[in-house]
């Protein structure tokens, strides 16, 4: 599944609950491929990481990151790329 082909993703976590999900970008590294998303639901400017692997019958599935410093790596490296995307330091002209 090509992740940056959908604007929204739903997913159901371990108590039955879905959720919707903003997709902000996919991004490999070392071999291992992450998705960022966002909650449609919340205001916060806030992410999730999660890692693609394929399991034993050939499907995608979303894991949460364990390793912490892989977590940190991956973190940066999606928020390094939003930064690029959006100048925060440039201040939009006023309009007359």
């Amino acid at each position: 599944m090509d992740y940056n082909e959908y604007n929204t993703v739903t997913l159901i976590d371990e108590d039955g609950v879905e959720t919707e999900f903003e997709v902000l970008g996919t991004l490999e590294d070392e071999g291992n491929t992450y998705v960022a998303l966002a909650p449609c639901d919340s205001q916060e400017n806030e992410f999730v990481v999660l890692k693609i692997v394929v399991g034993d019958d050939g499907e995608e599935n979303l894991v949460t990151i364990d390793d912490d410093d892989e977590f940190d790596k991956v973190s940066q490296m999606f928020e390094d790329c939003f930064m690029d995307e959006c100048d925060l330091d440039e201040v939009p002209e006023e309009i007359d």
